[in-house]
C-alpha cells in the first residue's frame, strides 16, 4: 500500500516504499506498472518517475521472468478528490476512460492473470463511490457475477472491493463486462450502473500444436538453392498479441544427414522449408536416399529458452526428372530359334538411372532397321523394363539382323540426349524344321455330273511346301473316300447323286500330301464334289401294283393329264362288276425320256 501525504493538498506523490514481495526471481524480474508515471526500481520499490500530483487508487504491477508471470495490486490511499478533468488523466490508459456514473461512481478497469492459484477469493480491484458510506451498498451484475458463468466475481457491498472466486482461463473467456451500481437499503438505485471491464491477462500455458504429426513434401532434383518445398504451420491458443503465441520454427534433426546435415532451412517466422543444398548436389541418382526426414520444432515466447514447444515431422521426397537416357547393357544380342517357334526369343536389358516407376525410367523399344517384312515385334516387360522380342514369321529369311532403339516414355531434359548406347543389334538365326505341305484352296470345290465314265478327271490338287529354303517334292494320296469313287484325281467308281454318302448334293473326300523331307511331313486337304443329277431313274406308281396285259383298252378307258405330276383315268362305258387289271405306261420328261409299265388294280 502506498499513502499519499495529504488528502487536502495537491503535492507531488513521494516515492512509495512498496516491496514487490509477490514476485520471486530477484533482479531477473521485469516489471510493468499500469500507470506510466511509476516504475519498479532495482531495489524492488514502486517509485514515481516524475512529480505526480494524482494517481489511480489502484495500480497493477506485472512481473515477468523466466520462472514467473504474475500480477500484483497496489492500493494508493489518502488521495484527494479530483475534478473530472484531472481524473481522466489519472484513471485512463491511453484513450481508455474508466466508467463513472453521474454521481461520482468510479469504476477503473481491472486486470487479472489467468491460472492463479489459491487462496480464493482474491481482491482484484476497488470501485469507489464519493457518496457517504453507510447508507448504501454496492451491487455487481452481468456474466460472471449473477449470470453464467455465475459466481466468478463478487463485490463487497460495503467497501466496493471486487474479488475473483476461482482460477480463470483466458483461452475460454478473455474479458468480462459487468455493471456496478449502488443502492440504498430499500433497493433503490443511488449510483450507476457503470461499466466494469475485467481483462484476463494471458499466461503461457499452451504449447504450439501442429495440425498433423507428419507432413509430406516434394522437391524436383536439380532445383536451385532457395526452392520452397513446403510450409509448416503450428497453432498456439495463447494471446496472439503477446509473445506467448509468437512462434519460431527450427529444424532440430535431418535424417539422413548426408551429403550435408543442413540440406534444408526453415524460415523461423513463416515456417517455409527451402533448399540450401546446391542444385548440382541435389541429384536423385547420387544422393544416399531419395527421402529425407526433418524434425521440426515450433517454440513460443518468440523462441526464447522459456518457450513451450511442439514437434512435427516433415518427410521430403526428391522427385526424379528424366536426366539420364536408357542404355543397353550389350551392343549385340544373339538368339538361335527354330522356325515356327512362338513367344519371346530374346530379352534385351537396359540400364536407366532414373526412377523406374515413372515415365523418366520406363523404357519403350522399337525396331528401326532390319525388318522390312515386319516379321518381328518388340514390347516392354512391365515387371523389369526389359525388351521382349517375338517372331511373327520366319520363312522369308534364315538370318535376321535387327537394329533396336530404346527411349523413355517422358522426354529427356534439354541438355541430355540419346547416344549410341541407346541402340543395340539383335541377330536371330532361324533353325529350319520340316513343315508339312499346305493345300490351297482348302476345301477345293468342283461340280460334276453323276454317272460320268470311270477314270474321268475330277480335279487338280494343289499343295505347297512352306519350306522355301528347301527343294522338296510332294506326293498325293486319297486319305478318306467313303464311297470308294476316287483314285487321286480320277474316278474309280460311278458317281451317284442318290448315294447315302451324298448330302445336299455334296460328296466330300480327304487327300493327303507328303513331302520328301527328313523326316517327311504331311498336310491334308478336302475335295467337295457338287453332283448334278442325271436322268437314270424311271417313274413309278406308289403304291406298287400287279403287272398284266389286256387288249382293247382305249375303247374302255381314257387317260387325261391334269398337271406334271397327276393324271385322270376315265371309264368310257359300263363294265360288269368284277376285278380288272389296267396296264399303264408312265414316261418322265428327262433327257433322254424314260418309261415304265405298271398295272393298276381296280
Amino acid at each position: 500500500m502506498c499513502t499519499h501525504p495529504s488528502k487536502n493538498t495537491q503535492k507531488p506523490l513521494p516515492s512509495c516504499s512498496v516491496t514487490a514481495g509477490s514476485f520471486t526471481g530477484g533482479r531477473d524480474v521485469k516489471f510493468e506498472v499500469s500507470d506510466p508515471n511509476f516504475h519498479v526500481n532495482e531495489d524492488l520499490y514502486l517509485v514515481p518517475q516524475r512529480d505526480v500530483l494524482y494517481s489511480r487508487p489502484i495500480l497493477s504491477v506485472h512481473g515477468l521472468s523466466a520462472h514467473a508471470d504474475d500480477v500484483a495490486q497496489v492500493d494508493v490511499t489518502g488521495l484527494p478528490v479530483q475534478s473530472p478533468h484531472t481524473l481522466r488523466d489519472i484513471l485512463g490508459v491511453g484513450n481508455m476512460v474508466p466508467s463513472r456514473s453521474k454521481r461520482s461512481l468510479l469504476v477503473p478497469p481491472m486486470i487479472i492473470t489467468e491460472n492463479q492459484r489459491a487462496p480464493f477469493p482474491r481482491v482484484i480491484g476497488k470501485v469507489i463511490s464519493t457518496e457517504k458510506l453507510g447508507n448504501h451498498i454496492f451491487r455487481l451484475t452481468g456474466p460472471g457475477a449473477d449470470q453464467d458463468p455465475r459466481g466468478l466475481f463478487t463485490i463487497d457491498i460495503d467497501t466496493g472491493d471486487v474479488s475473483v472466486s476461482r482460477s480463470l482461463d483466458r483461452e475460454a473467456i478473455d474479458s468480462y463486462e459487468l455493471e456496478v451500481s449502488t443502492t440504498d437499503f430499500a433497493g433503490n438505485l443511488v449510483e450507476g450502473p457503470a461499466l466494469l471491464l475485467i481483462t484476463v491477462i494471458d499466461q503461457n500455458d499452451n504449447r504450439p500444436i501442429f495440425k498433423e504429426t507428419r507432413y509430406t513434401g516434394e522437391v524436383l532434383e536439380g532445383s536451385p538453392t532457395g526452392t520452397t518445398v513446403m510450409t509448416m504451420t503450428a497453432f498456439d491458443a495463447d494471446d496472439p498479441g503477446t509473445d506467448n503465441a509468437a512462434l519460431r520454427y527450427n529444424i532440430v534433426r535431418q535424417s539422413p544427414d548426408k551429403p550435408s546435415p543442413t540440406m534444408f532451412y526453415i524460415n523461423p517466422e513463416r515456417g517455409d522449408i527451402v533448399t540450401v543444398i546446391s542444385h548440382t548436389l541435389l541429384d536423385r541418382e547420387t544422393l544416399p536416399t531419395t527421402t529425407y526426414e526433418l524434425e521440426i520444432v515450433a517454440k513460443d515466447m518468440a523462441g526464447s529458452e522459456v518457450g513451450l514447444t511442439g514437434t512435427a515431422t516433415a518427410t521430403i521426397t526428391i522427385t526424379d526428372k528424366n536426366d539420364h537416357a536408357p542404355e543397353f547393357t550389350h551392343t549385340l544380342f544373339e538368339a538361335n530359334v527354330y522356325e515356327g517357334s512362338t513367344g519371346v526369343v530374346v530379352n534385351l536389358t537396359v540400364d536407366d538411372r532414373d526412377d523406374p516407376d515413372t515415365g523418366a525410367g520406363r523404357a519403350i523399344y522399337s525396331i528401326i532397321n532390319g525388318d522390312p517384312t515386319l516379321s518381328f515385334e518388340i514390347q516392354t516387360n512391365p515387371d523389369n523394363n526389359e525388351g521382349m522380342l517375338s517372331p511373327l514369321d520366319y520363312e522369308a529369311e534364315r538370318f535376321h539382323a535387327l537394329l533396336i532403339k530404346v527411349e523413355n516414355e517422358d522426354p529427356l531434359v534439354p541438355d541430355v540426349g540419346y547416344g549410341p548406347s541407346s541402340t543395340a543389334t539383335v541377330r536371330v538365326t532361324v533353325l529350319d524344321i520340316n513343315e508339312g505341305p499346305v493345300f490351297f484352296p482348302d476345301p477345293l470345290t468342283v461340280n460334276k455330273m453323276e454317272n460320268i465314265p470311270l477314270g474321268s478327271f475330277v480335279a487338280s490338287l494343289n499343295a505347297t511346301d512352306p519350306d522355301i529354303l528347301q527343294a522338296q517334292s510332294i506326293r498325293y494320296a486319297v486319305l478318306r473316300d467313303p464311297a470308294g469313287w476316287l483314285r487321286t484325281v480320277n474316278t474309280s467308281g460311278s458317281l451317284d447323286r442318290e448315294s447315302p454318302y451324298v448330302h445336299d448334293n455334296k460328296y466330300t473326300a480327304v487327300f493327303i500330301a507328303t513331302d520328301n523331307g527328313s523326316p517327311p511331313a504331311t498336310g491334308t486337304g478336302s475335295l467337295v464334289i457338287y453332283l448334278e443329277d442325271y436322268n437314270d431313274n424311271a417313274p413309278y406308281v406308289v403304291p406298287s401294283i400287279e403287272l398284266g396285259k389286256q387288249p382293247g383298252l382305249d375303247k374302255t378307258w381314257k387317260v387325261t393329264r391334269v398337271n406334271s405330276t397327276h393324271s385322270k383315268i376315265m371309264l368310257l362305258h359300263s363294265l360288269k362288276k368284277a376285278n380288272y387289271q389296267l396296264p399303264l405306261l408312265i414316261t418322265d420328261s428327262g433327257v433322254p425320256p424314260l418309261s415304265n409299265y405298271t398295272e393298276l388294280s381296280l
